[in-house]
């Protein structure tokens, strides 16, 4: 008797190959005829799971932003309470550095929601997710900002997602071509900065 496949299961078999598709070639890269042969499967099991290429693509951003969630979740801003100083500093840093590519795991995810962001210019179907995204990191910037007593903090949030929004795209691209340690660098003295007045 043939072993009984479990769709979620292979569901995110196709959503990790769109994923693997998309950091290697970006968003232009991507087929479902590529998917299926990335993921081992037929199209036609690639198409029963998604409607097209651009649900497969949002379901690959998806999963990147899911992944950065859980890290970020593991870092809760409560936990900021309190904290002053160079404590206060590197507890803020490793919280943003969830979301930054600064290991081959967080590169990727990084180049997968940078790809998507991008498309969403041109993409209307993309720019809920991008908006979405956005505003959720937004919010975890702000409430770690005001636990620890930053003034202003919409602002200083606004002006910490631009930080990382630049760093990240010179880390993954040619425009920049930042190292890891220079992106640590630099976003540690614009979060000194940041934390300068608390």
């Amino acid at each position: 008797m043939p072993a009984r496949i479990d769709p979620e299961q292979r569901r995110q078999q196709v959503i990790e190959a769109a994923f693997r598709l998309v950091v290697e070639e970006g968003v232009e890269g991507v087929s479902l005829r590529k998917v299926a042969d990335e993921s081992g499967l037929n199209i036609g099991s690639v198409r029963h799971y998604f409607d097209g290429h651009s649900d497969l693509l949002s379901a690959a951003a998806e999963e990147a932003g899911d992944r950065m969630g859980r890290r970020l979740s593991a870092h809760p801003t409560e936990g900021l309470r309190g904290l002053t100083g160079e404590a206060a500093l590197d507890a803020l840093q490793a919280l943003v550095e969830t979301v930054m590519p600064i290991d081959a795991a967080r590169r990727d995810e990084a180049i997968v929601v940078v790809e998507l962001v991008m498309a969403s210019r041109t993409k209307p179907i993309f720019a809920t997710m991008s908006m979405r995204m956005a505003s959720d990191l937004g919010a975890v910037l702000r409430e770690a900002l005001d636990v620890l007593g930053v003034a202003e903090s919409d602002v200083a949030a606004a002006q910490l997602a631009a930080v990382i929004g630049g760093l990240t795209t010179d880390a993954v691209t040619p425009h920049g071509a930042l190292s890891i340690d220079r992106l640590r660098t630099v976003l540690r003295a614009h979060l000194r900065m940041l934390l300068g007045s608390v």
